[in-house]
């Protein structure tokens, strides 16, 4: 083991709490964003509402949301790499996979986004609702891997 790597393994506990709060402000944003899609839906095209929630989105993703999952990511993978034998463990891969989707479902947001600032959203707000949903059901994946270590 590198001093580096040694570093980290003896700070693991720290890596672990901001990992933590990485992911709650990421979640915040993962569960809001959609919401304010689904008014966004309504909104008229040029209008007041249509012009705040464009502000809105664009500063969730850009302040909140796109920090906090380049953290959650990076003090992530300090974890695993000051500790590789979690990569061992067969509930490390579905958490993982969880992490995946979830980043993928990020991007989705934040490709919507571009699509809502730009006036070509085409999906409803029952399709906002439904997909709000999502980091919701991976986070109940996620956590109960983490934490119970089913395998």
């Amino acid at each position: 083991m590198s001093a580096v790597q040694d570093f980290f393994a003896r700070h693991y506990d720290w890596l672990r709490a901001f990992h933590v709060l990485s992911v709650i402000f990421w979640m915040a944003g993962l569960l809001y964003l959609p919401r304010l899609f689904v008014y966004h839906t309504t909104a008229t095209p040029g209008g007041e509402l249509d012009a705040t929630l464009k502000v809105q989105e664009s500063r969730l993703l850009r302040l909140i949301m796109n920090p906090a999952m380049i953290l959650a990511w990076t003090f992530g993978l300090l974890m695993l790499w000051s500790t590789p034998a979690l990569l061992q463990a067969p509930w490390m891969h579905v958490k993982l996979l969880g992490v995946v989707l979830m980043t993928g479902a990020h991007h989705h947001y934040a490709a919507a986004r571009k699509k809502f600032d730009r006036g070509e959203n085409q999906r409803s707000g029952k399709y906002w609702r439904i997909v709000n949903e999502v980091p919701a059901l991976l986070a109940v994946v996620i956590v109960v891997m983490a934490v119970i270590e089913p395998f």
